[in-house]
């Protein structure tokens, strides 16, 4: 794998997954090749390319990625993309298309299933050695033969957002607050544990806090896992949005819940 010192893509613009193709190919020619003396960043392992300060996964990953690709070069990630400090930018001289194609071939088992794709960016989440979702690869194409690779680590250890189990969650089953579904699902409090959930389209469904069975107009609903409350905020399962016609898709960090043409990202709360 050849990955030369980083170079600062400060000019470039974001697009509406990653950044401007375009704006990218015209504003960041390839920097020379430097001597085999400078390959390595000053602060980082010899030979990798990769700073010293990056995570251990993400370093690897991006060894494996760039590896993948035939070699590239490392990149200042762009200001405005939202990625993490120790995420690693690698630009490559390869199509997308080939490049998604090659990693996925090279992550094999480590890869968490298939590419998500939006137009010829996508995502792909890949596991760490204890088999647990760890980092990710985004690809963004900036011509008809150069890509992007952007590897950054997925934040599995985030803080819980309440410090005791409510009564009545299911461990290791994960939930949402009401707050969480802003966007794409409308909860009102009816008092006495009871929330009315409605989505745009779809007619509201009636939960109480402790019961598996849901009200439509209509008749009842079952629910896989029973709604909670801490007495204020309603603590819905992640598996009973299908009850309101939502789709839930993993995202490189969280999930993203579509209800009709809105979706919004959230992390999960597992309790």
């Amino acid at each position: 794998m050849r990955l030369l010192a980083r170079t600062p893509l400060a000019p470039l613009l974001l697009a509406p997954l990653l950044l401007s193709g375009a704006a990218f190919a015209q504003t960041a020619a390839p920097a020379p090749t430097p001597s085999p003396a400078s390959a390595a960043p000053k602060g980082g392992p010899a030979g990798t390319g990769v700073s010293g300060a990056t995570n251990p996964v993400v370093s690897s990953l991006a060894v494996t990625v760039g590896r993948a690709v035939g070699g590239g070069q490392l990149v200042t990630c762009p200001s405005k993309l939202s990625v993490s400090r120790q995420a690693v930018c690698i630009y490559s001289k390869q199509a997308a298309a080939q490049a998604r194609t090659q990693i996925r071939t090279s992550l094999a088992s480590r890869a968490a299933g298939e590419w998500k794709l939006s137009g010829q960016s996508g995502s792909l989440l890949v596991k760490n050695a204890a088999g647990q979702i760890g980092a990710y690869v985004l690809i963004a194409p900036l011509s008809a033969q150069e890509s992007l690779l952007v590897v950054d680590a997925v934040n599995v250890a985030a803080a819980p957002r309440a410090t005791a189990a409510p009564a009545g969650v299911v461990k290791g089953q994960p939930y949402l607050l009401g707050k969480d579904l802003v966007g794409v699902v409308n909860v009102v409090s009816l008092g006495a544990g009871k929330f009315r959930l409605n989505v745009p389209g779809e007619t509201a469904l009636t939960v109480t806090a402790g019961q598996k069975t849901a009200q439509r107009a209509g008749g009842n609903v079952d629910l896989p896992l029973a709604p909670v409350s801490d007495g204020k905020n309603l603590i819905f399962p992640l598996s009973g949005l299908r009850a309101l016609g939502c789709t839930v898709t993993d995202a490189p960090k969280g999930v993203t819940i579509t209800c009709g043409p809105d979706s919004v990202g959230v992390l999960p709360i597992v309790f």
